[in-house]
């Protein structure tokens, strides 16, 4: 089993920064693909990003791109989301998720965190 920890999430105004992380534990990652995974209220579950193992690959969803960043350091089984230029159509539960290979897909990922909450003001 794998648990995934997400923190870093807040209110910040319109234009603002945050950096989400999200710590693994438990059954190795090593190997895993990392995302992020966003839901805001009323709407369905939408691909934010995802990572490989090696960095190598990363997909990123076309309403983030150029804003969003996604990274991941292995050494601390941890992968970050830098979100910049933050809008309030961001506003949502952002979810830590991982995956066998890279993938955009909603469904390919098996393992969850509990989310943490981004609030973008206006």
């Amino acid at each position: 089993q794998v648990q995934l920890v997400e923190s870093g999430g807040g209110v910040v105004q319109a234009g603002g920064s945050l950096r989400l992380s999200c710590a693994a534990s438990g059954r190795t990652v090593a190997g895993a693909a990392m995302g992020w995974l966003r839901q805001a209220p009323g709407k369905e579950r939408e691909f934010v990003a995802s990572i490989s193992w090696d960095g190598g690959m990363i997909y990123t969803a076309d309403s983030v791109k150029g804003r969003f960043t996604i990274s991941r350091d292995n050494a601390k089984n941890t992968v970050y989301l830098q979100m910049n230029s933050l809008k309030p159509e961001d506003t949502a539960d952002y979810y830590c998720a991982a995956a066998r290979s890279p993938t955009y897909r909603i469904h390919d990922f098996e393992y969850w965190g509990q989310g943490t909450q981004v609030t973008v003001s206006s």
